[in-house]
């Protein structure tokens, strides 16, 4: 029979279930954010030139050497998340208007918290995610733009059609690194108040705390399905789509 303390861990699984939703959600939306920003980074990074280069550049360095935790406090108390708020709650009011109720509308009481988080973990992982394409991008041999331009494309052409889709393919490895550390680094929400699955621990552990080790057993348990799903599902992407050829 289980003792008293795993049965009130179980009780109250949905509970921490609710705060696994939330723990990917976040997930999605910050690699999400740290894509758009980090690929077009990378690639001015490789193709661009002047100020444009040198500004990326530094950015990408003081939001990779500066603590996550850092940042994630700054977006909260500092950045006025409550005006940017407002015309994206207005945005997704219009959806679901327009559509009915849609699964992306969050709590209003977590709405400024979550944003917070997403800018925090979207910014520093678009740091080391345009390092990655970065990598990738250079990796592509320059013969192959001088034959898309023997060939008559441009040279924007060029990267979109004949760079890009090879940098993608190669890029895999290092973002399925980058996803496992964001899917961790949701944990540092906890510092925000943000309910993902360790904040919501730490209220469990609160209410009975002689359950602390079977909670955290608990919790650490479904951060490793939730990262080993993960890894198996990106190696799949990578074996599928790995440039024939070439080891994966």
């Amino acid at each position: 029979m289980l003792g008293e303390d795993w049965q009130f861990v179980l009780r109250n699984a949905d509970y921490l279930l609710g705060g696994v939703v939330i723990t990917i959600v976040l997930t999605i939306t910050s690699i999400l954010l740290g894509f758009l920003l980090g690929f077009p980074a990378g690639a001015i990074e490789v193709y661009g030139s002047g100020y444009s280069k040198a500004a990326v550049r530094n950015l990408g360095i003081l939001f990779r050497g500066t603590p996550i935790l850092v940042i994630m406090l700054y977006m909260f108390f500092v950045v006025p998340i409550e005006y940017l708020l407002g015309p994206l709650n207005t945005l997704i009011g219009g959806i679901d208007l327009l559509l009915g109720p849609t699964p992306f509308t969050a709590p209003e009481e977590i709405g400024g918290a979550f944003f917070a988080a997403t800018l925090a973990l979207g910014l520093r992982s678009a740091a080391y995610q345009s390092q990655i394409f970065r990598g990738a991008l250079s990796s592509i041999d320059d013969g192959q733009m001088e034959a898309a331009r023997s060939i008559g494309m441009s040279r924007l052409e060029a990267i979109r059609y004949v760079i890009v889709p090879q940098a993608l393919r190669r890029s895999v490895p290092g973002f399925q690194n980058e996803f496992t550390i964001v899917l961790k680094d949701t944990s540092i929400a906890f510092a925000i108040g943000l309910g993902e699955l360790l904040k919501r621990s730490d209220d469990l552990f609160i209410q009975q705390t002689t359950a602390i080790l079977e909670i955290m057993l608990f919790a650490s348990l479904i951060y490793f399905v939730l990262t080993f799903s993960t890894n198996r599902t990106l190696d799949f992407v990578d074996n599928r789509f790995a440039i024939p050829g070439e080891s994966s």
